[in-house]
């Protein structure tokens, strides 16, 4: 069940929301109608669900809808239309229609936000402000100083704790920020654009640390950017906005590998599959695999006919040979020391294995590498030709 669904969302700015509505359910667009009326349509008729433990990357152009999304997810922005719905207290609470006690414990159990600007007040000690929500709150000050320590030490502060934003730099400050939003213990993380602003090492440091927090606190997190590689790099849903609407939904690697219009293929036209892709899309597919002497149980893996393999009656992957000969197998692993393997190995992979995984070792072995599934069932091969064919039809 999804944490969090955007239900048929309508976000409206302006004087007459009433007459905004009546003008899109009569077909007009965005462009038209603030022409007309002055409205402006910041979200039109989103739908998305985020479930549990998700990592979901709303991108887009400037304007293109998705802060105007996000900040619906606390009630910044007012829905004009639709529903969205939060799971809280084992309960489906419908935040565009809630009473403001209902939005007020949202607010504090059960949704943090982290903006782009890093919003730290300069009078506060580091301390001060990652205590401020549970200050509000009226947590007694050990329970909250306690907490504070714990999210300083998460986010490598504690160190600094007693300093004041401005002896901060721009990454250790949007890193105070990160616990003040982790400090109430929300399952619900928001985050506008929030690396934005820093420089590209510190961004790419602080993704990784993110990345790092969510292995271990498997949030649900909703975040907001209009870069490519790091809506790559963190989400694992993607959702694309253009015009105020969400144009696509996918993984990371559908969203590379399947644009549904010239608006995303844009987006991607310029991204490195390797950074995205996986056996799962280099493959060829066992169905496509030619057999030896019209046995379903033995298939040829490269083009060359030099690499063949058995199966049992399961499907399994019972054995292979290069040149006639038997070779043994070796399972591929993040931690396998690709230059201690010798010319003329085997290496299975599995659908999730990376594409730069597969290039490295095809590249070191010079053979294709047999894709199978968690039970050893031989699903397709990725060789020199699948990895070409991938590339160049990206490049396309």
């Amino acid at each position: 069940m999804p944490v969090v669904s955007f239900e048929h969302v309508d976000v409206i700015f302006g004087p007459n929301t009433a007459q905004a509505i009546e003008m899109l359910d009569q077909g007009l667009d965005r462009d038209e109608i603030f022409a007309k009326t002055e409205n402006l349509v910041a979200v039109n008729d989103a739908t998305l669900e985020v479930n549990e433990g998700q990592i979901c990357v709303l991108m887009g152009l400037s304007g293109s809808g998705k802060s105007s999304l996000i900040r619906c997810g606390n009630g910044l922005n007012k829905v004009a239309r639709g529903h969205l719905k939060i799971q809280h207290n084992d309960q489906e609470v419908d935040l565009a229609t809630c009473d403001w006690n209902t939005l007020h414990d949202l607010r504090t159990e059960r949704i943090s936000m982290v903006f782009q600007q890093f919003a730290l007040m300069p009078w506060r000690t580091v301390r001060d402000n990652v205590a401020l929500g549970l200050e509000l709150n009226g947590v007694p000050k050990d329970k909250r100083n306690k907490i504070v320590e714990e999210k300083l030490a998460l986010v490598r502060l504690d160190k600094w704790a007693d300093k004041y934003p401005r002896e901060l730099s721009g990454g250790m400050q949007q890193r105070v920020g990160l616990a003040r939003a982790l400090a109430t213990d929300a399952d619900i993380l928001l985050m506008d654009e929030p690396f934005s602003a820093l420089d590209p090492l510190i961004r790419e440091h602080l993704q990784d640390e993110l990345i790092q927090l969510q292995n271990d606190l498997k949030k649900t997190i909703i975040f907001v950017s209009h870069d490519l590689d790091e809506a790559l790099k963190l989400g694992n849903l993607i959702s694309i906005m253009e015009a105020g609407k969400i144009v696509q939904i996918g993984s990371p690697e559908d969203i590379v590998s399947n644009p549904v219009n010239d608006y995303v293929a844009q987006f991607v036209a310029s991204m490195n599959p390797l950074k995205v892709l996986s056996c799962a899309s280099l493959m060829r597919p066992i169905e496509e695999l030619e057999n030896v002497d019209g046995k379903s149980h033995t298939k040829v893996l490269d083009s060359k006919n030099q690499c063949v393999c058995t199966l049992d009656e399961e499907g399994r992957l019972n054995k292979v040979m290069h040149a006639g000969k038997d070779v043994a197998p070796v399972p591929f692993r993040e931690d396998l020391d690709l230059k201690m393997l010798p010319k003329g190995t085997i290496v299975t992979a599995d659908v999730d294995t990376p594409m730069r995984a597969a290039v490295e070792i095809n590249f070191v072995v010079g053979l294709p590498l047999p894709v199978i599934d968690k039970i050893g069932k031989l699903i397709g091969v990725v060789g020199t030709e699948e990895i070409f064919s991938t590339i160049l039809g990206d490049m396309d």
